[in-house]
């Protein structure tokens, strides 16, 4: 596909994705959302790609939140919409089959912060800057931001952020489970590459079902959580990457995984 403002690049197993709004520091419009997601779409699609990273273009910012100037003289219905948008690409995110990385370079706020709660990891670069500031503007997080952000660093803190609006360092946001690794902002993209290779090097299909077993798990009970990985556990002895991955184990060899 054709995108305006956003780019989609391919590094063998790793699909990169850059929001490339640069001079509006990677802003979220209506636009923006639409193209990312046909992107995750795209990337999903493709057998070749085994992890997503997600970024924004230059040093300065992920995505420094929502189009405000496209949201100032919204009505009711139409930020429905624009919330309805965002939050089909946070569940595309979450439900893709593919582990998501976001690697963030800056400003990660509002709906940028948003986004990145969405992905499976959260790599940080020692200048981000991460927080919910939506109140600031009179409302509240409208992309998932109440309830990712909760589950991920607990409810107190999730208050905390929220109900504020503060804005947070890299090294705060490591210590409280926001991010799950800072580095220097040069090393931002090996540091993403590198746990991709690893994660690109495992069977496919085991890694779709660990992301998909422990997202459900964690909105169901303990017992049901565990009879769900029971299941997938004993479907995975029915495809060809279980059968080459335990063959290559015996063998002292490394595994040669196609995704069947």
């Amino acid at each position: 596909m054709t995108y305006t403002h956003i780019r989609v690049d391919r590094e063998g197993s790793l699909g990169i994705i850059t929001v490339a709004r640069e001079k509006a520091l990677n802003a979220l419009s209506s636009q923006v959302l639409a193209e990312l997601s046909a992107a995750a779409f795209e990337l999903e699609n493709d057998v070749d790609v085994r992890v997503v990273a997600l970024t924004g273009a230059g040093d300065k910012a992920f995505v420094a939140g929502a189009d405000i100037g496209e949201m100032q003289e919204m009505s009711p219905r139409a930020a429905a919409g624009l919330s309805a948008m965002g939050n089909s690409v946070g569940r595309a995110i979450e439900s893709s089959s593919k582990p998501w990385i976001a690697a963030v370079n800056g400003f990660a706020l509002g709906g940028g912060c948003e986004l990145a709660l969405a992905c499976d990891f959260i790599y940080a670069s020692t200048n981000a800057r991460l927080g919910q500031p939506e109140v600031k503007l009179g409302v509240i997080p409208g992309f998932g931001g109440t309830q990712r952000l909760s589950r991920r660093v607990g409810v107190a803190k999730a208050r905390e952020l929220v109900y504020t609006g503060d804005m947070i360092g890299a090294e705060e946001a490591l210590r409280i489970g926001l991010v799950d690794k800072v580095v220097a902002p040069d090393q931002l993209m090996a540091a993403v590459r590198d746990i991709a290779a690893r994660i690109a090097a495992n069977g496919p299909l085991a890694v779709a079902e660990c992301k998909r077993v422990i997202q459900v798990g964690q909105s169901i009970t303990l017992d049901a959580a565990l009879l769900l990985e029971q299941q997938s556990f004993a479907q995975l002895f029915d495809s060809a990457d279980q059968k080459e991955g335990m063959a290559a184990f015996l063998g002292k060899r490394k595994a040669e995984f196609k995704g069947r």
